[in-house]
This record gives C-alpha cells, structure tokens and sequence, in this order.
C-alpha cells in the first residue's frame, strides 16, 4: 500500500498518474482539511473534493477543482439576490457541500461522511481527512485576521501577509483510520502540494509524525527556484519563516523525509535529492513521475 499526503492541486496531479499504475485499493490520501469552510450554509472542503472527483472521474482538470461541465445556476441566482457568495460554486458541487454539511450537523464525524460519499461515487481508493477536529488556515493581513480562502479567492492573494495563523478549538488529532493505513503502507509520499497550508497542517495533527518514523517517507518539491508550479506557496512560506524554494520546502518538513525530489529545471542544489520532470502538465507526465517514485520507493 502507499499513502499520500495531499493538499489539492500538486499532488492530485501526482495521484491521477499514480491510480493508473498501481491497484486503487493500495492508494491511500491523508488530505489538508485546513482549508474548509462554510459557505452559504453549507461545508465546502476544497482539498478533499478536488481529491475525491480525481478519483470518481469527474474532476474539471482544466482548473483542478469542481466538477467537470458543471452548471451555476444556484450560483449566479444566490449572488443576484445579495449574498456575499466570493467562491464559484457549481450546482453538482454545491450538492456535495450540502450533503456534508447535513452529516456534519447531525455529529458525524468528517471520517464518516467523507467516507459516504466516496462509496456513493464509486471511490475505490481510501479517502481521509486529516482530522475530525475542525482546523483553520488564517492569514495576518492589514485588514486583520483572515480565512486562507478570503485571501486566495476574494482577494486573489494580491494583499500583503505578514503571518500565517492556524486556529482550532482542540489541538488536532490524527484519527485511527489515518494511524492504520500509514502503518499498512510500504511507503508515504508527501506531494506537491503547498508546504504551509497543504502539508503542515496535516503534519501537525497529533500522532502523525510518529507514526512516520518507521516509514519510507518520498517528498516532492513544490517549487523550481524560487517560484511554486502553482499557487500562493511563495508568498506563504516568506510568512511563515521559510525561504520559498526546495531548501526551504526540506526546512519546513524538519527531516522527516528519506528522499527528496527536485524537478530538473530547478537552479536550488539540494543534496542528494533525485530529479524529475515534476510539471505534470499532462496525464502522461503524471504517469511518468509516478513511475520514477515508484521506482525510488523500490530501490531504496
């Protein structure tokens, strides 16, 4: 079995070649929950969907979330009659923020209703979120403290940020179902994804990092020089203390890597690491670094 460890753009990328090399009951995704929000009533899970509708076949690749050929007529109606709705949400999509957010009303645990709805879709790989306790990603701005999405999506990271703040009401907990599949797993692969509101949260949450001790552990840098494949991650990692490039991206996960991946245009020497065609822009080149990690997972 391998696990991955995923926010929702880079490593989705990385999973949707890997599904086509390796049997989808053995694919496991640990997914950054610190991006959720409520929004119009409803629990939009930004990372967890886009992983999801990867994995149903439904996912719009062409912005790497929501759902393909969706329509947005609850949208466009809910904005016409004066609520403040800054995200674009599609009506299939929408479904699914209000299917969850009723499981989530009701006391289920986010485990449980992510869960649902991957068998409801057809989902054979094991889905997860991080954790049931509900985490926040703010950002210290001039305007004050304010959501991720606020920043990403309304103000389309065109504002100064001085710190990045991660919030909750109980420190976060890694479940028993994330604890069983890493121990089940020959290997962890820590993707693409953005090292401080993708990543980090997930390694924050209570038993994880332990529990990758033992563990062959593959991270993928996100950045060539010092500018991130996609994404805020630069602007991020200045504020959270750490230079935003593949040295600052092994700083961020503190050693707990056996084997860091560059992609062979990036200037950044890094010891030992290996070099790949990291990009992605295409299935066939998703299928490729999968198979060069792989490979790496095999050999060491």
């Amino acid at each position: 079995m391998i696990t991955f460890l995923s926010g929702g753009t880079g490593t989705p990328k990385l999973l949707r070649g890997m599904q086509k090399l390796v049997n989808r009951h053995d694919i496991s995704v640990v997914v950054n929950t610190a991006e959720d929000i409520w929004i119009s009533g409803n629990h939009i899970s930004p990372d967890l969907d886009t992983v999801m509708y990867l994995f149903a076949g439904i996912l719009n690749t062409d912005t790497w979330w929501g759902v393909r050929n969706d329509s947005f007529i609850s949208h466009e109606e809910i904005t016409r009659l004066g609520v403040d709705e800054f995200i674009s949400i599609g009506d299939k999509d929408r479904a699914v923020h209000i299917a969850r957010g009723e499981m989530l009303r009701k006391g289920m645990r986010l485990t449980n209703a992510t869960k649902i709805l991957c068998d409801r879709f057809g989902i054979r790989e094991t889905v997860l979120p991080m954790t049931d306790t509900e985490v926040t990603t703010q950002v210290k701005t001039d305007l004050g403290l304010i959501h991720f999405q606020e920043y990403w999506l309304r103000a389309k990271g065109k504002i100064e940020i001085e710190q990045v703040v991660r919030s909750y009401k109980e420190p976060p907990v890694a479940t028993e179902e994330i604890l069983a599949v890493i121990e089940a797993s020959d290997t962890v692969v820590i993707g693409p994804s953005n090292p401080i509101t993708s990543i980090s949260p997930i390694l924050a949450c209570e038993g994880i990092k332990p529990a990758l001790n033992d563990k062959l552990v593959i991270a993928v840098s996100p950045f060539i020089g010092n500018a991130p494949v996609s994404g805020p991650a630069g602007a991020l990692m200045r504020a959270a203390g750490f230079e935003p490039s593949s040295q600052g991206t092994i700083n961020c996960y503190e050693g707990i890597m056996d084997i860091f991946v560059q992609d062979i245009r990036d200037p950044v020497i890094v010891s030992h690491s290996a070099r790949f065609d990291t990009l992605m822009i295409d299935e066939e080149k998703s299928v490729a670094l999968a198979q060069e990690i792989l490979r790496l997972a095999k050999d060491y």
